[in-house]
């Protein structure tokens, strides 16, 4: 029965893409319970866009984070359920205020453009791509914003156990870069922070962005 529903979910998506149909959900149900269930390294992926949502939306979420770590939130039920209920409305209030991603909804992206080109590359966690895209977004917001928060979000990210950095070759990161989603014509969209828990999108075309690249290896 299972792989039947399996099934027919991989047949319906496609389906409802094709369509264009988007409904948003009456309500979210939630489980904590479910969590007990998975994997050290699944909690891991998933900080990580704990730790985005808190750089993008939420300092104070920053500062709790910061005094904690893994084995605080896999033992402590209450702190996660508390967890949960807030980036969840965090992501929720993205959503409903900009429904087709024309503007605020951009900021879930942070950490993705670069991230997404590692874990395309790479062949590596999602979670785990994303946290070093997330300090790729850190150092390009020094050069753009003025951001003086990299090493406080490096040691929150070796904090919860993510990756920092990876070995690539940049030039072939940065041609799957290019072919990302959020790339307008000759520009990529690019959410950067002009501080903790306020993030932004900023137009950058492709040939300066490589440069500001290189510059931050």
């Amino acid at each position: 029965m299972l792989q039947l529903v399996a099934k027919m979910e991989l047949m319906l998506v496609p389906t409802k893409n094709l369509v264009g149909t988007i409904r948003q959900p009456a309500f979210l149900l939630y489980d904590s319970n479910f969590l007990s269930s998975l994997p050290h390294n699944e909690w891991v992926n998933g900080f990580a866009e704990i730790i985005k949502h808190a750089c993008i939306k939420d300092a104070e979420l920053f500062a709790e984070l910061s005094l904690h770590n893994l084995d605080y939130y896999k033992n402590n039920q209450e702190a996660v359920n508390r967890l949960v209920k807030r980036n969840v409305q965090i992501k929720c209030n993205v959503v409903m205020n900009d429904e087709f991603e024309q503007g605020e909804r951009r900021l879930l992206n942070f950490g993705h453009t670069w991230g997404h080109a590692i874990e395309t590359k790479l062949k590596i966690p999602h979670g785990h791509a994303v946290s070093i895209g997330m300090v790729m977004a850190a150092k390009l917001s020094e050069q753009l914003t003025g951001f003086t928060k990299t090493n406080e979000l490096v040691a929150m990210l070796h904090q919860y156990e993510l990756p920092v950095s990876a070995s690539v070759n940049t030039s072939e990161v940065f041609n799957v870069l290019k072919m990302d989603k959020k790339k307008d014509n000759q520009s990529m969209n690019y959410v950067v922070l002009n501080k903790i828990g306020e993030a932004v999108t900023k137009k950058i075309p492709i040939e300066e962005l490589e440069k500001l690249i290189l510059q931050c290896k």
